[in-house]
């Protein structure tokens, strides 16, 4: 799966990684995931549960990075096809779903957030950095959910630029801004800026990324996130592919200093 080499690997101590988080870095699929049908199935009384592959029909619109927003979304397609509007606001959608995403305890102990399994781990991110590789994160998930993550896996200070810092992708200002705080915290001038996430919206993020800002060299890097079962990764690859990604990985581990990279 995995596509090899156009950048030169002497390149690999002018670039750097970004990552997303979810589905890339920890696994959703029964956190966010599980809020957001649980959220639809509530304010449609129990009448619809989007499934997990309903939901990623809907995000291969590469418009619904947000959960909040795809949880309101698919409420209002279902009321509609009855005929009807939709009788809820939008404020009452994001408290339903992080009262269970986050659960109602001040730790989140009893939140689906506290029961994600992690995917990265603090070995990887040691060996980017030894390998002289900076990195960071750009997610869509608020800087708590994000921080949350981030302290299980020891890593402190990190380049983070979550929901409240930057517009919601496909728009790549975020993206940049981390670009240029990795480039602060390293204290060398980047050339190749490699982001890595798992939704069509993060492909779509790079395409901008490569007209707003043309100077750096891009290379879109796709994960199958954990949710996909084995008889439809190769249609998820695909569909990475036709957004715009440069390779596809199983996994975020395989993305290596020694794996030679396509652009």
């Amino acid at each position: 799966m995995i596509e090899t080499s156009k950048v030169d690997s002497k390149l690999l101590n002018k670039s750097i990684f970004v990552f997303d988080i979810d589905g890339v870095i920890r696994d959703v699929s029964g956190s966010y995931r599980r809020a957001l049908a649980d959220t639809v199935e509530h304010f449609t009384k129990a009448a619809y549960r989007p499934t997990p592959e309903e939901i990623d029909e809907l995000k291969a619109e590469g418009i619904w990075n947000n959960d909040w927003e795809a949880s309101q979304e698919l409420i209002k397609r279902y009321f509609q096809s009855l005929g009807k509007e939709i009788q809820v606001s939008y404020e009452a959608i994001v408290e339903f779903f992080q009262s269970r995403y986050r659960g109602r305890n001040p730790d989140w102990s009893d939140g689906y957030i506290a029961t994600e399994p992690l995917i990265a781990t603090k070995k990887y991110f040691q060996e980017l950095s030894i390998s002289g590789i900076g990195w960071g994160f750009f997610s869509g998930a608020t800087r708590a959910s994000a921080g949350y993550v981030l302290r299980r896996l020891d890593i402190n200070e990190p380049v983070l630029i979550a929901m409240e810092d930057a517009a919601g992708k496909p728009d790549p200002t975020g993206l940049l801004l981390a670009a240029k705080q990795i480039e602060m915290k390293q204290g060398n001038t980047v050339t190749v800026i490699v982001y890595v996430g798992d939704t069509v919206a993060d492909m779509l993020t790079v395409i901008k990324a490569r007209d707003f800002e043309p100077s750096y060299q891009y290379v879109a890097v796709g994960v199958i996130p954990p949710h996909v079962s084995e008889d439809l990764r190769d249609r998820y690859t695909a569909l990475l592919k036709e957004n715009g990604a440069d390779m596809v990985l199983n996994s975020v581990l395989e993305l290596t200093p020694q794996l030679n990279l396509s652009i």
